[in-house]
């Protein structure tokens, strides 16, 4: 089996680190079936796709739909790697899922409208599969209606035209989508369980998600949090295109 490949770019080791084990524990893949590549670090190595069964793009700090201006160096340059690489992508519908970060810049790629519209707290919420959702092999199993953790300034708040809505949910009409037949992205997290959550408020607590001085009550309400079913979408996309 062709290795997969993770796209990752939260510069907090710890962070990022979690959510690696993450992607690895809810794929079922071994460390050297996933290769990470973290692209807030450097420069984007050269990668030929035909060398991975499908590609990861994980989330982050980053927003899509911030002005130029108030990016740091190392979005833009994150930015403009992207770009070649998901017009590869697209163009010939290799597998890729993007979560959260992923639907801003998968979105942005295909022509929708990313904005602050539909920006979500750090919170768990029902996700409500669409019939095309319920028709989808990456979502095989998943409930109609399940539980997902969110948390995120920026949606896309115009589906691109090319796109197959597949999730939404009563705050962010737009929670899942498809590119042709094989390209994803969720604007919830498939890889955060409650654990994951409560690490990464710590880690982000000074980064504008909430008022940190509300960190703790932040985490007892995520405590409470049942989330069973996002992580059956990694396990499906690896069981699909490994």
């Amino acid at each position: 089996m062709r290795p997969f490949l993770l796209l990752a770019s939260r510069a907090e080791d710890e962070a990022a680190d979690d959510e690696y084990a993450a992607f690895l524990r809810l794929t079922g893949l071994a460390e050297h079936e996933l290769r990470r590549v973290r692209m807030e670090a450097g420069p984007l190595p050269e990668l030929h796709l035909d060398d991975y069964s499908g590609v990861l793009l994980g989330g982050g700090p980053y927003n899509s739909s911030d002005p130029p201006e108030e990016k740091s160096a190392a979005q833009r340059r994150v930015e403009a790697e992207l770009q070649p690489l998901l017009d590869e992508v697209v163009a010939r519908d290799l597998p890729f899922l993007g979560a959260c970060y992923g639907i801003g810049t998968l979105g942005v790629h295909q022509g929708g409208v990313v904005d602050r519209t539909y920006g979500e707290p750090v919170s768990c919420v029902p996700i409500v599969l669409t019939s095309a959702g319920q028709a989808d092999p990456v979502l095989d199993g998943v409930p109609e209606v399940f539980d997902a953790l969110v948390g995120h300034k920026e949606a896309c708040r115009v589906l691109p035209p090319s796109a197959a809505l597949l999730a939404t949910s009563a705050a962010c009409p737009v929670q899942m989508f498809r590119i042709g037949q094989n390209v994803y992205a969720t604007q919830f997290h498939p890889e955060l369980d409650v654990a994951g959550v409560v690490t990464r408020a710590r880690v982000y607590q000074h980064a504008g998600y909430f008022p940190p001085a509300e960190l703790e009550e932040l985490i007892a309400r995520l405590r409470t949090a049942v989330v069973s079913e996002p992580g059956r979408v990694l396990a499906n996309f690896v069981a699909r295109y490994a």
